[in-house]
């Protein structure tokens, strides 16, 4: 048996390292470590309610606007108010731009610069790889950064400015949007669309949609050979990246982009068929993380946040989220599978979740965003409020903001009393893919995709674990609060 330790990751938000134990060229036990301590929880502590508004997005400055609704989504629940029709539209089109521009930038700058690495020189498709997607140097980061300036355009437009915006308000959004800023909505979402069908996709967003995942066995793309999803699909059919990265098999989706028809993207649980989602049963496990024990698995509600670098056992800032005790992916191939996206349910019934099927399912989840935001900027009704009026807190409450993030489920649990925060926990979606042990030793879900990848001699980076830990775009400064 051989240790070693992958880390730093660049490419990665915040810090991260992984500790394998490897046998026989494959990893038979991995360890996730996230060794930076952040403490929000604790900043927010004796604070006025609407601190959480400023305070949180700060979390995070590539989610910051997923932060601010789960945020809003709380205050609005322990304020006991509902915001307009108007309101529930921006605040979709607001995390739609950040989500999209996620899912596009994750693609393009953090996952496919792996596959122009050196050490892939050998392979038939290197040298175009090479000369589209090289870190920095590649015909794709010269146009990306462009294009993703189109949404966060629709973000500045909405939010005021981006990240950190203080738009999104209990009851409801600061902006009020007229017919000048929704032509400019429309021209700065058009303009995204066109790239992603003639370069991305290379076919129209909804043929996409509709695409029949036994063209993959056969080596189809769903669109033009010279597109980046075609790409893709050569490099995922040579290298069996299906093969790569099975998770545990339980997906978790709080359920994303909801309006006055119902959400976008279902809520449920996934564990070989949809079943409903009981948030009672969450808790975080702390028996392997740095942190005070307090009284064993709690629920975010009744959570405790207290670090303790000498807790035996103990290999990471990052805690165990558990449903009805056991471990959870989640991210856009849980959203789309419990949606029931045709593309990724057959393919997780092929193969269960791998790194082939959680980037298609980014693919998916882009086609699908594109066309249901260009639908909400048409329901906008600019002779409508916006807004409500100023909320007052109880003295004494309990509330949670649920949403879904780029990368999953993120939760944000508040307790008020004598008019303060007396407590604030929150569970990123990173926090359920990159979560230690239990108290069962059951390993969170990428340790668990972790096991089995592949590790040659000598290689002290394994580019197999590298291509598991990116699938996942991981984010860890959210994990770590």
């Amino acid at each position: 048996m051989t240790r070693i330790v992958v880390g730093p990751f660049n490419r990665v938000e915040g810090d991260l390292e992984v500790r394998l134990d490897v046998a026989g060229g494959r990893v038979r036990e991995a360890y996730v470590n996230s060794p930076l301590y952040r403490g929000f929880e604790q900043i927010l502590r004796g604070r006025e309610p609407a601190d959480a508004l400023v305070v949180v997005p700060r979390i995070c400055g590539i989610c910051s606007v997923a932060q601010s609704r789960a945020a809003a989504l709380a205050l609005a629940q322990a304020a006991n108010v509902t915001p307009p029709a108007n309101a529930f539209l921006v605040a979709n089109l607001l995390l739609g731009a950040e989500n999209l521009a996620d899912h596009f930038m994750h693609f393009y700058l953090f996952f496919m610069p792996d596959f122009a690495q050196s050490l892939y020189a050998d392979a038939p498709w290197y040298e175009r790889i090479q000369a589209r997607f090289a870190a920095l140097r590649g015909t794709a980061a010269r146009e990306v950064m462009a294009i993703r300036a189109d949404l966060l355009h629709v973000a500045g437009i909405l939010g005021g400015k981006w990240p950190h915006t203080l738009g999104l308000q209990p009851s409801g959004v600061t902006r009020a949007v007229g017919a000048a800023e929704l032509l400019r909505l429309r021209a700065a979402l058009s303009r995204f669309r066109h790239y992603l069908e003639e370069r991305t996709f290379g076919c129209a967003l909804s043929a996409f949609a509709d695409f029949d995942p036994d063209a993959l066995d056969a080596g189809h793309a769903p669109g033009a050979r010279d597109a980046d999803l075609a790409h893709f699909l050569h490099v995922a059919r040579e290298l069996r990246l299906e093969d790569l990265g099975r998770g545990p098999g339980r997906y978790m989706s709080y359920g994303a982009y909801a309006d006055a028809g119902g959400p976008l993207f279902a809520a449920g649980v996934w564990d070989g068929a949809p079943a409903p989602l009981d948030v009672s049963q969450i808790t975080e496990d702390t028996s392997h993380g740095w942190f005070s024990d307090g009284a064993g698995p709690l629920h975010p509600a009744e959570g405790v946040t207290d670090p303790d670098v000498d807790r035996p056992g103990g290999y990471s800032f990052v805690k165990a989220p558990r449903l009805a005790g056991r471990p959870c992916e989640v991210g856009p191939l849980a959203r789309q599978l419990i949606s029931g996206q045709s593309l990724i349910h057959a393919l997780v019934l092929r193969a269960g979740s791998n790194v082939l099927s959680r980037i298609l399912a980014r693919f998916a989840e882009m086609a699908i965003v594109v066309q249901a935001m260009e639908g909400w900027i048409e329901a906008i009704d600019p002779d409508a409020p916006f807004c409500g009026p100023p909320v007052t807190y109880p003295q004494e409450v309990r509330a949670a903001g649920l949403i879904e993030a780029a990368r999953g489920s993120l939760g944000h649990w508040l307790q008020i009393h004598d008019g303060r925060i007396a407590n604030y926990q929150i569970i990123a979606p990173t926090t359920w893919n990159f979560a230690p042990r239990d108290r069962e030793g059951v390993p969170g879900p990428l340790e668990q995709a972790l096991v089995g990848a592949p590790v040659q001699a000598g290689e002290r980076q394994p580019i197999a674990v590298a291509h598991i830990v990116r699938s996942f775009d991981p984010c860890m400064v959210c994990t770590v609060h």
